[in-house]
């Protein structure tokens, strides 16, 4: 099962959420995220949050929208996008994807990229979608990647000391069996020449990011 949760996210970083919907089997809004869901031409199957960002119409508008409507305080421990989270992992998902998490404020979403190390440590894939990216986490082992017309680059970054015994077969630039360091751009702007290509290490944790530009 895969969940998409959209996020309060800047709207011109979220991408039109319908090319999507062949993929996802529930649709989440976080907060605002409902409405852009609903702006969009999808009804949330679940709208999560304490809404304090939207006017009462707007509220009005998601609570008639929505298929179920889960409402918090104002002050809580967790943020909206948390609290999409655990409704979302009660659905048991083998994917979470995250729309609305990225630009704005930098620390917004660099927590937000941490979140999907979370959900790998409970073995749920998290991936995280915008305009101009797709972002995912890796462990250790061998990795399929194919070609995506609109995300055209492919980088992969360390989030650990090291990664050891990178393998890269089927890209433009390949490696074999070679240590990338955190902070190394090495594995920076890479493209498949082909439909698919293989990645694999041996230990350290990486970062994908499939991009464009704008």
């Amino acid at each position: 099962m895969n969940i998409a949760i959209v996020a309060n996210g800047p709207q011109e970083n979220i991408p039109l959420l319908a090319n999507f919907s062949e993929q996802i089997d529930l649709w989440i809004g976080a907060d605002r995220g409902a409405l852009t869901l609903i702006n969009q031409g999808i009804s949330p199957n679940i709208a999560v949050g304490d809404f304090d960002s939207l006017t009462p119409e707007e509220l009005k508008l998601i609570k008639k929208a929505s298929h179920i409507v889960k409402s918090y305080p104002v002050k809580k421990d967790k943020t909206d996008l948390e609290l999409a989270l655990d409704c979302a992992k009660t659905y048991k998902p083998n994917k979470i994807t995250l729309f609305g998490v990225t630009g704005g404020r930098l620390d917004h979403t660099i927590v937000n990229i941490h979140l999907l190390l979370k959900l790998l440590e409970q073995n749920i894939n998290g991936m995280i979608i915008d305009k101009q990216n797709v972002l995912g986490i890796t462990l250790p082992g061998k990795h399929s990647v194919f070609t995506l017309a609109d995300y055209p680059y492919i980088s992969f970054l360390p989030l650990t000391k090291e990664v050891t015994g990178l393998t890269l077969d089927g890209f433009y630039y390949s490696l074999t069996d070679r240590t990338v360091s955190f902070g190394s751009s090495l594995c920076i702007s890479n493209k498949l020449i082909q439909n698919k290509g293989t990645f694999l290490y041996k230990t350290g944790i990486l970062l994908v990011i499939r991009s464009r530009d704008l």
